[in-house]
């Protein structure tokens, strides 16, 4: 597997923000419209492909470029749609997604073979379901028991029991950690890494050709092209800053 090469241009050239973007923009499309499977997991576990842009990206453009698009994601998922777990939710995903880009990424970054390829996925769905059952042990759960259900278990058991009809407060975390955060955080991964495989490649080098078009081949234009690439970074980071503050006024205010 090849990627377009960091020493080609700074980070944060206009070909890699316009990458990041095209692929924030289709994780944030997939991220809006998840779903959830009723006949093997809670209805609150919903699932969504947005990985999948997030992975691609990181494998592109670096683990970097990963935080950013699933960061953004989750922004343009806020405005649109706005949010009912007061934020954790998003929270649990964007910590969630991020382990698994950033660490495949990190180990592709230092091996780009297939063979590290499969390695930093299969390091990075382990990370993922490691990260995804501490969290919600520790925070999520507590968090929702506590402040949307005043301390009382019964509502979270009620939306188990359709599933696991013998679950209690005393075996809620079995059922819920090991039958379905574990088995839904592994399928949410292979999903990402069963289209990742197959399209990487291609689109892999399209972007580099794409790169190579807007890279200049030599030292002529360097300060128009860093002023361009500037440019472009402060409409991103406005962008972003927007976003963030259309999710806060939609949350707050509408």
């Amino acid at each position: 597997m090849d990627s377009v090469s960091p020493a080609r241009a700074t980070y944060f050239s206009s070909a890699r923000i316009a990458v990041i973007a095209m692929f924030s923009t289709l994780a944030g499309i997939l991220y809006i419209f998840n779903f959830p499977i009723a006949a093997a997991f809670p209805s609150f576990l919903e699932f969504n492909f947005s990985d999948i842009p997030a992975l691609i990206g990181t494998f592109t453009v670096g683990p970097v470029a990963g935080v950013i698009i699933t960061v953004v994601k989750i922004l343009i998922k806020l405005v649109v749609k706005g949010t009912s777990t007061v934020f954790v939710g998003e929270l649990s995903d964007l910590v969630t997604s991020c382990v698994f880009a950033v660490t495949a990424g990190l180990i592709y970054s230092k091996k780009r073979t297939f063979k590290g390829a499969l390695i930093g996925m299969a390091a990075g769905m382990a990370a993922e379901v490691a990260v995804a059952i501490i969290f919600n042990w520790l925070a999520l759960v507590p968090f929702y028991v506590q402040f949307f259900f005043h301390g009382q278990w019964q509502p979270l058991i009620n939306m188990m029991t359709p599933l696991f009809p013998s679950c209690t407060k005393e075996t809620f975390y079995n059922f819920y950690l090991w039958a379905s955060v574990l088995p839904f955080n592994v399928m949410r991964c292979l999903a990402a890494i069963l289209v990742t495989l197959p399209v990487y490649k291609r689109l892999s080098n399209l972007i580099n050709r794409f790169n190579e078009k807007l890279t200049p081949k030599n030292d002529e234009g360097g300060a128009r092209t860093k002023a361009i690439n500037l440019g472009v970074l402060i409409s991103g980071l406005a962008i972003v800053a927007l976003l963030v503050l259309f999710a806060l006024l939609r949350y707050f205010v509408f």
